[in-house]
């Protein structure tokens, strides 16, 4: 690893049919649903981390669209980290957001989780634990049924 930096991502996999269905993650080390999340490295882009936190908690990464939220939060680095990772002046670290279209692939479950499952959009959004994760996919709801995506 090439160190971490002083942001997180977040990325929600979706895939649309007859209806829009979000796949939710459970935390091994909380138990509560999230989308993929983890911390970015040095010398990555946003983009580049979410690509990369995909590919390490699920297998995915091939034949995947990533979309740019707009949604973001602030996230308290002790949180995060457990510690001022970045020094006593880094209180709180950025959480950049992504969807995911995926194809018809199933993830494989890292270490990270102990269960996946595709939710629509109301049962995800009451499953989510986190206020920001519950922002981005509204957002990101929206776009798809609204704006075209």
């Amino acid at each position: 690893m090439r160190g971490r930096a002083a942001f997180q991502v977040l990325v929600l996999p979706f895939r649309q049919t007859d209806d829009v269905r979000y796949a939710l993650f459970r935390r091994s080390d909380g138990g509560y649903w999230q989308g993929v999340a983890g911390g970015g490295e040095v010398g990555e882009s946003p983009l580049q981390a979410a690509q990369r936190e995909l590919a390490e908690e699920t297998g995915l990464g091939e034949d995947v669209e990533f979309v740019r939220l707009d949604s973001q939060a602030t996230i308290p680095v002790v949180q995060v980290t457990g510690a001022f990772t970045w020094g006593p002046d880094v209180l709180v670290i950025p959480e950049f957001t992504f969807g995911v279209r995926l194809g018809t692939a199933e993830p494989h479950l890292s270490s990270e989780h102990t269960t996946y499952e595709w939710f629509g959009f109301e049962a995800a959004r009451q499953a989510l634990r986190w206020d920001s994760n519950r922002s981005a996919l509204w957002e990101l709801d929206h776009r798809l049924r609204w704006s075209g995506l």
